[in-house]
């Protein structure tokens, strides 16, 4: 079971690089209220470095066992809300994700996400 809740925190992980990629690429910080008033290059910057906390938990818990399984429900749980947060801002005007490519990483994080906390939840009942 731990194989696979790995497996499955490693595929997640996959998908937050693409989707970051994409959200790059679709100029993802225009959709926030701050980020969008400033100007393009400073925006993406921001929008950037904003990530480096979130590469560095994930990384950090990937190397921490102790760690590893309060980290990934958290981003279970984070990824989540993305994808809710993303499926509500759709018909935003600064919203590029519309394309099934972009839409696949998005929703893909929040499938992944809820199989991984049904497995880990149904180890945690076996053990």
């Amino acid at each position: 079971m731990e194989y696979s809740l790995k497996m499955l925190f490693c595929i997640n992980f996959s998908l937050i690089l693409l989707h970051e990629m994409d959200a790059i690429r679709n100029r993802e910080w225009m959709m926030f209220i701050i980020l969008k008033e400033m100007k393009d290059d400073a925006g993406y910057k921001v929008f950037t470095l904003a990530h480096l906390p979130l590469y560095f938990l994930i990384i950090f818990a990937l190397l921490n066992n102790n760690l590893y399984f309060n980290i990934s429900i958290g981003l279970d749980i984070f990824l989540i809300l993305h994808s809710i947060i993303h499926f509500l801002f759709r018909r935003k005007p600064n919203n590029n994700f519309n394309g099934i490519f972009s839409k696949s990483i998005i929703y893909g994080m929040g499938l992944v996400s809820i199989i991984h906390l049904l497995f880990f939840n149904l180890g945690r009942g076996i053990n």
